[in-house]
């Protein structure tokens, strides 16, 4: 088997070490593997199948012989992605730097693989709240046409990285001993709270992280029509994030009948017995790399509506794991670039 030079930016950081973890899982065919980022990481020693290896400053150059570039998130990608490309290496990007343009593929594998074979260069993997949205909603789409999606998500503070979860842990101790919270990550304490705001606010008074999940799916669902709106919420979870999810389609679907798609479709874990308490949580889905669908009920309130509950670890399905796989797919299909 071919093996495949391969170049992780950000490699220190939360999703670029999940990242290394999972080329080990998944027994990646890396031939070698080069660990970048900012000159504050530099000279660091990470692991890879047991063999030291050390963080050094990304630069142009950091690119020769590269075959596959993951990088990590951030502004990196808009700095060195092109001249990765430059250098003959497909470019996997968890950033939002190159979702939205046109030219570029958006990616999730059990959604639409397809879309990696066009992809000049670059591959844009999405919104780690999108990621799990679009992989329940697929199944549904394909039998019955959804016209009409309303999320709200419960997302984790390891969302905004490592510093969200020192802060959860500190403010916790804190409180329950001295009685006080400094917030410094978010913008309002956030143990034993939760906060209805994520990303800046822009148009209609949404913020960035909603407006991602209304354009990245219609993208990646290839479809403009279906109306979004999202509520984007952090709460005191350390890792996994939780969607709300009701769906108004176009044709009538049961409960049932959804559950039996869920059941059948690549990625996605049912837990779904109201009888025994048993539903998706961030408790039993972290450190997973599938989707976890349940509370699966017709809406009441329309002729053609589903209420589901979603959750899936954010940094593996929605970040790293999820670019793996992409990269996986320009192996089967052959698109990496011809050196």
């Amino acid at each position: 088997m071919r093996k495949y030079n391969v170049a992780i930016v950000g490699a220190s950081g939360a999703v670029g070490q999940e990242l290394i973890k999972i080329l080990e899982e998944r027994d990646f065919p890396v031939g070698e593997l080069k660990m970048c980022a900012t000159t504050r990481s530099a000279g660091k020693e990470l692991l890879f199948r047991g063999k030291p290896h050390v963080v050094e400053v990304t630069t142009p150059e950091s690119f020769n012989g590269i075959d596959i570039a993951l990088f990590a998130g951030g502004i990196a990608s808009k700095e060195f992605g092109p001249a990765a490309v430059e250098r003959g290496a497909v470019v996997i990007d968890n950033s939002s730097n190159f979702r939205m343009d046109p030219a570029v593929p958006l990616v999730v594998p059990e959604v639409n693989p397809e879309d990696v074979k066009w992809h000049k260069g670059i591959i844009a993997n999405p919104n780690c709240s999108t990621i799990q949205m679009v992989v329940a909603l697929k199944p549904i789409h394909d039998a019955a046409v959804i016209k009409r999606v309303v999320v709200a998500t419960y997302q984790a503070v390891s969302g905004a990285g490592r510093e969200g979860i020192d802060e959860l842990m500190t403010q916790t101790k804190s409180l329950m001993e001295q009685g006080e919270a400094n917030p410094k990550v978010f913008p309002y304490q956030i143990a034993f709270n939760l906060i209805p705001h994520i990303d800046v606010f822009m148009d209609l008074d949404y913020t960035k992280e909603e407006w991602k999940m209304v354009r990245e799916t219609q993208k990646i669902l290839h479809d403009d029509s279906i109306a979004i709106t999202a509520t984007t919420v952090r709460v005191p979870v350390a890792r996994s994030h939780s969607e709300a999810i009701n769906i108004e389609t176009e044709k009538k679907l049961t409960a049932a009948e959804a559950k039996k798609l869920f059941e059948q479709f690549p990625g996605i874990i049912v837990v779904d017995d109201p009888a025994e308490k048993k539903y998706p949580m961030p408790l039993f889905t972290s450190d997973r790399d599938e989707v976890f669908v349940g509370r699966i009920r017709e809406d009441n309130s329309i002729a053609n509506g589903l209420n589901i509950w979603v959750v899936a670890d954010q940094i593996r399905k929605g970040a790293a794991t999820n670019t793996i796989q992409i990269a996986e797919l320009v192996i089967k299909y052959g698109c990496s670039p011809v050196k």
